[in-house]
């Protein structure tokens, strides 16, 4: 499922317009990226939660030559699954 196929479940499923459920589906989107901008959690219960977590500065391999390559500190955005979500899928 992509972005188009989700707006028109989210139109279906909702009654809304196919252009209320973009914009919906943008905003929800919007306000969980700020969220995490800024560094807080993102709970839904039953599906699941965004958090921002710290990939700390390593050591890496260029795999054509085999020279060592310093591999920046950086945030990295988590999910994890809520118990509904994941009881759905099994």
């Amino acid at each position: 499922m992509n972005k188009s196929d989700l707006v028109a479940a989210m139109a279906d499923n909702s009654g809304l317009s196919k252009a209320d459920a973009e914009r919906a589906l943008g905003a929800s989107l919007d306000a969980i990226s700020g969220a995490l901008a800024k560094g807080d959690k993102v709970s839904l219960i039953g599906f699941g939660t965004f958090s921002v977590s710290n990939r700390a500065a390593r050591d890496g391999r260029n795999p054509q030559t085999g020279a060592t390559i310093k591999i920046a500190a950086k945030n990295v955005a988590k999910f994890k699954a809520g118990s509904t979500l994941s009881s759905s899928v099994n």
